[in-house]
């Protein structure tokens, strides 16, 4: 009995050795990084101090404060920003959909403000400004070494009033000046339209009324049409749109799938993690569909591309898309100021993250830029093409009755428009062809999702 105290004693006492022995360097190794902590934040007071001081003018200990504060935030990634109690309160407005400026979406590459994309409707669009395009200077004041809220700050002031922005543009030799009045900016997060059997959803943004805005045109055009069964697609346009609220689209997303994954977050610890899944229900019950994207699509746009894409519930058509793959959380502090922190990355359902490389279309088509127009003295337009019906003395088609005469006028009508749209929107005709093509190939092409994809392929070309 008494050795068996003697080694339980024992053992109690190496239990004691061996944990003073792991836990005291790491202990040691904590006390050592808070007093670099609270030296660094000595050094900062040191700083602030001597600049209240000695700087050679007078300067705002608040605006010091908030700037360091900022410099903080937008070092760790782009997207990473304090909100001052105005820009706290302008970010509110813009979820809402209505605010005063420019209509761009921006981001800030190496030191330089890059235009993300330009809203629809806005004074940006209406200027001419494009996706990728980078802004250097603002009524002539450069933008180079400014924060992107320093520079963004620049772009604001009263509606109706000019700004001009000097832009650099790829394929141009020179940057170049634009003139822009600035504008109360109301988005209409969806806009839908029928083009001849195919309706086109063109979704701009993410913000509250998204998903209402959605759920109701496409409601509408589908009564236009007399009903689904008279609908052979629907396009998904998703170009320029610079992304919002998360939640929005995910509930995009959840409009045309059944079942399954639409996305998942993972953040640094895994209780920060979340996965979102799709409830049954599809709003136009398994009709194919294409999704429209381009350089300038982003953030909620690439969530509801890849879910879709990854489902193989829709084919993805257009251009790369913008490549932001993370997830930032606005979070409220004192003084009615907020704080924007990445706080996770977003994966699609097959585990891809976007981060930095977007979205790859399934079928890649350019948007040709508009030829520049070449005035001259002589008139070059073009003959129109005669056929055998325009010769004197040809004899009558017999085959056809009055009612199929005034169908093929119809088709050719259709046609006709079919390629106006082509020289407007050269992406969406492309889109619309393939829903053309798919609707020709009959439902057991649609039925199987690999050979819809396939036969998009085929149908396009």
């Amino acid at each position: 009995m008494r050795k068996l105290v003697l080694a339980a004693l024992g053992g109690t006492a190496l239990g004691l050795i061996v944990t003073t022995q792991v836990a005291g360097p790491l202990v040691a190794q904590e006390a050592e990084r808070n007093a670099s902590v609270y030296e660094q934040l000595d050094l900062f007071g040191d700083i602030f101090e001597r600049i209240r001081a000695e700087y050679v003018e007078e300067v705002d200990e608040g605006d010091l404060i908030e700037a360091a504060i900022n410099g903080m935030l937008t070092s760790l990634d782009p997207h990473s920003s304090y909100l001052s109690p105005e820009d706290a309160a302008d970010m509110r407005t813009q979820t809402r959909g209505e605010f005063g400026g420019l209509g761009i979406e921006v981001t800030q590459e190496e030191g330089i403000v890059k235009v993300v994309s330009p809203m629809d409707g806005t004074p940006a669009d209406a200027a001419g400004i494009l996706a990728g395009d980078f802004i250097t200077a603002v009524d002539g004041e450069s933008v180079l070494g400014l924060t992107l809220d320093e520079a963004v700050d620049l772009m604001r002031g009263p509606v109706g009033s000019e700004i001009v922005i000097t832009v650099v543009r790829d394929g141009e030799d020179e940057p170049f000046d634009v003139s822009i009045i600035r504008d109360t900016i109301k988005l209409n997060a969806v806009r839908a339209r029928i083009e001849g059997d195919t309706i086109v959803m063109r979704v701009t943004t993410f913000n509250d009324q998204t998903f209402p805005d959605l759920k109701k045109g496409l409601a509408e055009e589908i009564e236009k049409a007399g009903g689904l069964e008279n609908v052979n697609g629907v396009v998904l346009d998703l170009r320029n749109n610079p992304g919002g609220l998360l939640n929005q689209a995910i509930y995009v997303s959840d409009a045309f799938l059944e079942a399954g994954e639409i996305v998942s977050t993972r953040g640094r610890d895994v209780e920060q993690s979340d996965r979102n899944n799709a409830t049954p229900g599809d709003l136009i019950e398994g009709k194919p569909m294409v999704v429209l994207i381009n350089s300038g699509s982003a953030s909620a746009s690439e969530i509801v591309a890849g879910a879709l894409q990854d489902h193989r519930r829709a084919i993805v058509v257009g251009t790369q898309s913008f490549g932001k793959g993370s997830v930032q959380t606005v979070m409220p502090l004192r003084g009615e100021g907020a704080m924007r922190l990445t706080t996770a990355r977003y994966y699609t359902p097959s585990g891809r993250s976007i981060q930095a490389l977007g979205i790859s279309p399934d079928i890649i088509v350019e948007q040709p830029r508009p030829a520049p127009v070449e005035e001259t003295e002589e008139d070059t337009t073009a003959r129109p093409l005669r056929s055998e019906a325009d010769l004197r003395g040809s004899l009558d088609n017999d085959s056809l009755s009055e009612d199929e005469l005034k169908q093929l006028e119809a088709d050719r009508e259709r046609a006709e428009k079919a390629a106006e749209l082509r020289e407007q929107d050269y992406q969406l005709a492309y889109a619309i062809d393939i829903l053309k093509g798919l609707s020709a190939l009959g439902p057991r092409a649609l039925a199987d999702p690999e050979k819809r994809a396939e036969a998009a392929g085929e149908a396009a070309q």
